[in-house]
């Protein structure tokens, strides 16, 4: 077949004026769908027209290219091949518009939930993975590659990595454990068995991340913090009591150390970030008779972990001086040394 002359400039005409046409469609549709999606509340329209907008280039050649073979003398046997390469390509923009569009429903789905952080790696990877795996195994099928002697040599070879594997695939499994089972959440001020503390950052499929208060972060190998004990801050709520113990002098009256406590505590949940007015803060003559001083403990609620450092910074400065000012005491410890002399060490020559 020749194709030389008006058998190769006409269809490659007609590919490009196809593209060029519908590349301008395309982008007179989108400017009209962000129009209208800025006038709408809801996000969902703006996560698909963000999702589509990628893909859509490639459905965009794909069309022209296919307008253009049509009009071409091209032989049948070539055509099937260049026909199937189109319907791949298209597979494929729908495949990565698909996944796209289920990442950004879970981004979004995250962010309106208690979470401060958007979502995690494990998760979205998870997502988006599975279906990029069944575009793919689409594919292989439009190509005539069957699918179920490549999922048997699958099958084969996974069990030899998964063997090789062992550790990995505990860490991935202990993290979608941990995701599933809630009691680590993205976003929650924890504390580790191993004594560092600090906020979850994120649970990729290995490890989780803990940005501790210095700004560090601490990497945990997921299968490691399955097994561990951590003290969770944020559950069942981010609210916490405040202990704050205060020792005076055996001749200051109890009564009057604890209405002064209650008295400061709740004037300091006025204008002390983080420290709570409700429910009100208490006293307790616990833990009680100490060896140089009445131990008192206050009891306070703050908004959550963090509060507690300043709220503590302030209550103490305020109880010091409120205590200056009735005259109460908050005594050195005091120790009794008793010296015995012994006659026959001081007698010997």
């Amino acid at each position: 077949m020749d194709f030389s002359g008006h058998h190769i400039v006409i269809p490659i005409g007609i590919v490009l004026g196809s593209t060029a046409g519908l590349l301008f469609v395309r982008a007179m549709l989108f400017r009209i769908l962000h129009q209208w999606a800025m006038r709408t509340e809801t996000q969902f329209d703006d996560i698909i027209i963000a999702s589509i907008k990628n893909p859509s280039l490639l459905l965009t050649v794909a069309i022209g290219i296919h307008l253009g073979l049509s009009f071409s003398d091209i032989p049948e046997k070539h055509l099937g091949y260049l026909s199937k390469s189109l319907h791949i390509v298209i597979i494929l923009a729908i495949t990565l518009a698909l996944a796209n569009m289920a990442g950004r429903l879970f981004k979004n789905y995250i962010r309106k939930s208690n979470l401060p952080i958007p979502t995690t790696g494990l998760a979205y990877g998870i997502l988006k993975g599975t279906i990029l795996v069944i575009g793919t195994l689409i594919c292989l099928s439009v190509m005539g590659i069957s699918i179920a002697p490549l999922l048997t040599a699958l099958g084969v070879g996974g069990l030899a990595v998964a063997l090789a594997m062992q550790d990995t695939l505990a860490n991935l499994f202990a993290g979608i454990h941990i995701l599933m089972e809630k009691s680590i959440r993205i976003g929650d001020f924890v504390k580790l068995e191993t004594g560092q503390e600090g906020y979850i950052d994120d649970i990729t499929w290995r490890t989780t991340r803990v940005r501790m208060l210095p700004n560090n972060i601490v990497v945990v190998p997921n299968s490691k913090l399955a097994q561990s004990v951590v003290t969770n801050y944020y559950l069942p709520e981010k609210r916490m009591s405040l202990l704050i113990a205060i020792g005076v002098s055996y001749s200051s009256d109890p009564d009057q150390v604890e209405r002064i406590l209650v008295d400061v505590a709740k004037k300091g949940a006025l204008d002390i970030p983080g420290l709570l007015a409700e429910p009100e803060p208490f006293v307790r003559f616990i833990p009680g008779f100490g060896e140089s001083s009445l131990d008192f403990t206050l009891i306070c609620q703050v908004r959550e972990f963090v509060d507690q450092y300043l709220a503590q910074h302030e209550l103490r400065k305020r109880i010091l001086k409120r205590f200056n000012e009735e005259g109460l005491e908050i005594p050195f410890p005091h120790r009794t040394v008793y010296l015995r002399e012994e006659k026959d060490w001081m007698n010997r020559p």
